[in-house]
């Protein structure tokens, strides 16, 4: 029945598809439309479709107005038609939305370069903050050892021990309760900077993994892996025709023994 209609309402057909505000025939649709038999590949040749795609799909804004009309009026003079602009603009596109990709890509190394290498440098802080305690904690305990030892000097000790507690007393230039009192300061001045150091990397890390999740979301592509499973698909197909294909051919030789 579809045979017997004419090139006009075959014509009229297409325009409404590719015309109609929920545009049922995109590209896409109307290439498909092309390869399925010769006379709807020249109907969908007609510039006027591809004209209306051109203009619905890549609208001329301000700044390329000047260059699309320099542009159409040497297709014009060069007698290319609306598909083969189509298909050059597009190729177009395409390109620049690869080159954004591939800029978001960067940039979001580029952050995740940028958060590992705070996370060294906090690390590192740690590191030497842990140092500072250590150092402050074994001075803080020596300093009572000599405070205790300053106090016991004052009650009554054999000789031996007292002579051990004047010396600790003796090796120490400045006075015990001002240098208590200055290294337990500096002791928790480094707690306090461990405990921001360690909200800090917390934070540090969590902004990481949430860059590497973007950046595994920017790098998915849907179609590779539809390329992918479709190659392998394809790979299956082949054999198994290549399996039939012997199958078959051992069949007809049984069959020409028995013959």
């Amino acid at each position: 029945m579809a045979a017997f209609l004419p090139d006009e309402l075959w014509r009229h057909i297409l325009e409404i598809g590719v015309k109609s505000p929920a545009k049922s025939l995109s590209y896409k649709e109307l290439c498909c439309v092309s390869i399925s038999c010769r006379r709807l590949r020249r109907l969908s040749r007609d510039d006027s479709l591809w004209s209306h795609l051109l203009s619905s799909d890549f609208p001329p804004t301000s700044q390329s107005s000047s260059s699309s009309s320099s542009s159409s009026s040497s297709s014009s003079s060069s007698s290319s038609s609306r598909k083969a602009l189509y298909q050059i603009r597009f190729e177009r596109d395409r390109e620049k939305k690869r080159a954004a990709h591939r800029r978001a890509v960067m940039r979001k190394e580029s952050q995740i370069s940028e958060h590992l290498r705070r996370l060294r440098d906090i690390e590192a802080s740690l590191a030497r903050e842990s140092d500072k305690l250590k150092a402050s904690a074994s001075e803080l305990s020596n300093l009572h050892t000599v405070r205790q030892a300053s106090v016991a000097l004052n009650v009554w000790q054999p000789e031996v021990v007292r002579g051990k507690q004047k010396q600790m007393v003796s090796q120490c230039a400045v006075p015990v309760e001002s240098r208590i009192s200055g290294v337990d300061m500096e002791f928790r001045l480094c707690k306090q900077q461990i405990t921001m150091l360690r909200k800090s990397y917390e934070e540090e890390r969590r902004r990481l993994d949430a860059a590497k999740r973007e950046l595994e979301s920017i790098e998915y592509h849907p179609l590779r892996s539809c390329e992918r499973t479709s190659s392998n698909l394809g790979g299956c197909s082949s054999t198994r025709k290549k399996i039939k294909r012997c199958i078959d051919m051992e069949g007809c030789g049984k069959l020409g023994k028995t013959s």
